[in-house]
């Protein structure tokens, strides 16, 4: 209910923004905002030729395309003019996200399609992991810990083995297995949850914790600054692991707190301390590590326990065979119809982050977010913020939002201020250590058709932005000489 309100206002503030901009000048048309593509030139207007300044009319009749193209260089302007049936049309900047219509396209084509791929996959995979036992099993072991976490949940529910799968895939950076995990232990809190259309405690509780983007091994981060040039491209991967791993502990006390967990539980505490303990291993051998050392640990430890996740389950299956025939079913026919249910979720929650997706589409066409971002980049510097932190908040700001988007901001930046830079490092830390917050809320409400998030967006929210303090601590301390 709060998140519906949020993208309608955010929705109806973009559309009366667009309205404004048609009808003062700017660089907006309705073909922009609705057919745009990304990276390709805006059309600003189109004129007859007699109607343009003659030196333009003049440069464009001898142009041998009927093309002229004014750049910075020479005018202070980047436009471009193409001749074409008696009609010029005038092109100024670049496209900087998808229109309406392709957003629609690429939403299925780009992301439902390949996520319902993985969901099918790895869904199949946990019905062979319940019916083997080895789930139940998983769950009997952590339940002391789990059911202070989260009181609500009974004793050795499935749902303690789906998250635990969910928070291990994000820890290892395995994120087309993460999203199938998390989506089942959803499904599997829902069975528990009295009021159907509203979040229950727990499964608030798990998506604060997995919104809090716990992960040891940021490859794609590694590959993003060694693609940029980056002399030393994992030396972000410890700032990382600080900035999430404190993120988490910042959403676990404010969740807890809220839902009155018992914190001087003994298991709980052993249970942190265990992770804490782990945390701090892993680092202290990934730090003595080379350059090519860390490259290599950081790109081939995740597939490698993927694999071995996936090879687990199918020797335990045909182990276990015999639970399958107890069960009036095969391994393979226990797969199909996991991957079936899969496929179903995937359907379910597309509507969920179509809708969002678009939302956001109009949200950063319309102008809006670039104003947003330019105004509190202002009042951070005048605030006497260092212009390295200013510069790189733009992807602080749209990494709730978009992961794409941010993505793209991060690229630029390192592009634009160098790899090894103050920004392009931060923006990396920004980047790694928080979730996609409004995505991941649409897809895992959504696919259990909870309405009322009661306190989960202000939450995630929340921990997003001491995140981002902390990255800029964090960040200050490990590169600022």
């Amino acid at each position: 209910m709060v998140l519906s309100r949020f993208w309608l206002v955010i929705f109806i503030s973009s559309i009366i923004f667009v309205i404004f901009s048609l009808f003062s000048g700017n660089n907006y048309t309705i073909d922009f905002v609705l057919n745009g593509k990304k990276d390709d030139p805006i059309l600003v207007s189109e004129k007859y030729l007699q109607d343009l300044p003659a030196f333009i009319k003049d440069s464009i009749e001898k142009a041998p395309e009927k093309t002229m193209v004014i750049n910075r260089d020479t005018l202070n302007i980047d436009s471009t003019y193409v001749f074409s049936n008696k009609v010029v049309k005038i092109y100024s900047g670049k496209q900087k996200s998808d229109g309406l219509l392709p957003t629609c396209k690429s939403t299925l084509l780009d992301l439902i399609l390949p996520l319902m791929a993985y969901l099918a996959f790895f869904c199949g995979l946990m019905e062979l992991l319940i019916i083997s036992g080895a789930s139940q099993k998983l769950a009997k072991i952590l339940s002391p810990v789990f059911v202070k976490v989260f009181p609500s949940i009974p004793k050795n529910h499935p749902s303690i083995s789906y998250m635990t799968l969910n928070f291990a895939a994000n820890f290892l950076g395995l994120d087309s297995a993460a999203t199938p995990f998390g989506l089942k232990a959803m499904e599997s809190l829902q069975e528990i949850n009295p009021e159907k259309d509203k979040a229950s405690d727990a499964q608030i509780m798990f998506m604060c914790l997995h919104a809090s983007g716990l992960t040891l091994i940021a490859t794609s981060i590694i590959g993003y600054r060694a693609a940029a040039g980056a002399a030393n491209p994992a030396d972000v991967m410890l700032p990382c692991i600080i900035t999430s791993f404190i993120g988490t502990i910042a959403a676990f006390l404010i969740v807890g707190i809220k839902q009155k967990i018992n914190f001087k539980s003994a298991s709980l505490v052993a249970g942190l301390m265990g992770m804490i303990g782990a945390i701090i291993g892993l680092l202290m051998y990934v730090n003595h590590l080379d350059l090519i050392g860390k490259n290599y640990f950081t790109s081939n430890l995740s597939a490698l326990i993927l694999v071995v996740i996936i090879v687990f389950t199918l020797i335990l299956s045909f182990v276990k065979e015999k639970k399958f025939t107890e069960a009036n079913t095969t391994v393979y026919e226990a797969f199909v119809v996991g991957a079936n249910n899969g496929v179903k979720t995937g359907v379910t929650i597309f509507p969920y982050v179509l809708g969002m997706l678009v939302a956001i589409s109009l949200f950063r066409n319309s102008g809006l977010f670039e104003i947003i971002s330019n105004w509190i980049a202002f009042i951070f510097s005048n605030l006497g913020v260092a212009k390295e932190i200013t510069d790189a908040l733009p992807v602080a700001l749209l990494r709730p939002f978009s992961s794409a988007g941010s993505r793209g901001f991060l690229i630029d930046s390192m592009n634009t201020f160098g790899a090894d830079s103050m920004t392009g490092r931060l923006s990396s830390i920004f980047q790694c250590s928080a979730e996609s917050t409004f995505y991941v809320i649409a897809v895992y409400f959504g696919s259990v058709n909870i309405k009322n998030t009661r306190y989960a967006l202000g939450t995630m929210l929340l921990v997003d932005v001491i995140c981002v303090i902390t990255a800029i601590f964090v960040a200050s301390w490990f590169f600022v000489k």
